[in-house]
Order: C-alpha cells, then structure tokens, then sequence
C-alpha cells in the first residue's frame, strides 16, 4: 500500500518508520523538505520525503500528523489534491483559535465521507515507536478504516472501535489533564494531591465525552487510560513538562498543545451544557 503522510515533524517520522516497516510505500509531505532524525536508525528506503503536496495525489491513504495549530491551513492546501482516500488523523488536540477538534476542521476543509475520516490515538511517545518497542493504539472509525489500519499500522498493537468522537476527545484530554498534572506535581503538596488531580480531572473529561456521545469504554482503551498514564505522568511528555515549567514560572519549551486544549474543553462543555468543574478551575488558574 502506498501511504501519504503529512507532517514530518517528530510523530510523523516515527509513524513514517512503522509504515514502511510494515511492507508500505510511504510519501512523507514536510512543510520545509526536513524530517525528524531519530538516534540509531535512519530512515527506510521506502520512505520518500516531498515538499510537492502533488506527489500525495495517487496515495491509497493519507494520514494526517501536522500540529493542531497549522492543522487547518495544512488541509486547506491539501484539498487540492485529494482523491478521496480515506484520511486517519493522528493529530492529538483542538484547534487553539476555535477550540474545534480535528475531525471538525477536516469536515470544513477537505470535507471526506463519514466512512473515510478515521482516528489513531494512544500512548505513542514518537522515538519509541520509531524504535520499534511495542506500542498499543486504538484505531477509531468504519469497517474500511479498520481494514486499511490491519495493512498500515500493522506493527502496532491496534483495538478498533468506531467511537471517533470519543477517540479525538480522549487525546484532546489527555494534554489537558497532563499540563494540569505537571503543574500541580510542583504545586501541589504530595502525590496524594497529584493522584486526586488527575482523577478529577480526568473524570471531567469523561463526562464531557459521554454528553458528546461516546462510549465509556474508549476512555479506558488505549486512547484513554494508556495515553493517560504514559502523558500525565513522564517529564517526556511535552505537556507535563509545559506544566511544570509554568509552575516554576518559566517559559515552556516547544508547543504546548495542552493548554489550547483545555480551553477548547471549557469552551465545549459550556456550549453542551456539563458541569466540568476541575478543568474549569485549572484553567482560570492557567490561563493568567
């Protein structure tokens, strides 16, 4: 199978790894010709890198890996040039300028068939995965999302389920949760606390998923629970790091996609009407 992927930063060179590593073609799209070098290995023969959206054109799939900031116009471009694949997003947050999630902004871009949006999420640190060590993802959407997903990711270890929103909101909240947890490890005054943040915050979380319409089960996939341990708990993780950093009052290093996604949690609770009272707190506490 022949695989574009759009977005070459570090998650999109490790999915690029495990693609072709599976027996797949991959065209890797960057925005400026560069990818991600990971220590170690370098990358497959079958892995061609283009800055030409054109040549993602003849793809049989398209994944989509670009940072929820740019995620928008990235789409915007590649319209041009789709063909109707069927498009697995792997980006994890909320768009910081409308607090709309990545499935909605696809609708308003390139506007695929129900059938051809899917969501892969999970506990996925990019280095490991480009690596090799096993690692479990839940892959949401149609019956032909999951069978494109058994080719292209088959060295991950998939569950599948069709709950999308729920998929989408769960790496939404996870950065959310995990910003919260790194700032209330330097805060907060024991692991106690840092235990009983995190399992507020996440069940705020839940209940805003499930007013949405997901399934309670996808919180406690790999999406949910897997993700939220690895994220909410690991100075590797750009969001918990970010929150410790903002406890401290410094500056957080690269992109802190947790914190637009907390907003986009608050925006959307009121917009449903559920009550979300810790992320609510933690992001009036945040946002100064």
């Amino acid at each position: 199978m022949k695989v574009g992927i759009i977005g070459a930063g570090a998650w999109g060179s490790a999915l690029a790894h495990t693609v072709a590593r599976g027996g797949n073609d991959v065209v890797l799209w960057s925005f400026e010709g560069n990818y991600e070098h990971f220590d170690g290995i370098d990358l497959p023969q079958r892995v061609i890198v283009t800055m030409n959206m054109g040549d993602l054109q003849d793809c049989d799939t398209w994944i989509a890996v670009t940072p929820a900031a740019f995620f928008r116009d990235t789409m915007a471009k590649a319209k041009d040039f789709y063909a109707g694949q069927p498009i697995i997003i792997c980006t994890k947050g909320a768009e910081p300028k409308t607090g709309k999630f990545m499935t909605e902004v696809l609708y308003e871009t390139i506007k695929p068939a129900k059938q051809n949006i899917g969501v892969l999420s999970g506990p996925q640190f990019a280095g490991e995965v480009a690596h090799g060590v096993p690692t479990g993802s839940t892959l949401a959407g149609s019956d032909k999302i999951h069978n494109i997903g058994e080719k292209v990711f088959n060295q991950l270890y998939l569950s599948y389920t069709d709950d999308v929103i729920g998929t989408i909101l769960c790496g939404v909240g996870k950065n959310a949760v995990s910003v919260i947890s790194g700032y209330v490890k330097v805060k907060g005054r024991g692991e106690n606390e840092s235990a009983l943040s995190m399992t507020t915050t996440w069940n705020d979380v839940v209940r805003l998923g499930l007013k949405l319409g997901a399934l309670e089960k996808t919180f406690l996939d790999f999406c949910g629970l897997g993700d939220l341990l690895l994220t909410a708990t690991s100075t590797t993780s750009r969001n918990f790091s970010a929150g410790v950093a903002l406890a401290k009052g410094e500056k957080p290093i690269g992109t802190v996609e947790g914190l637009s996604a907390l907003a986009a949690l608050v925006t959307k609770a009121n917009e449903v009407r559920v009550d979300i009272p810790f992320l609510s707190a933690m992001y009036e506490k945040l946002s100064k």
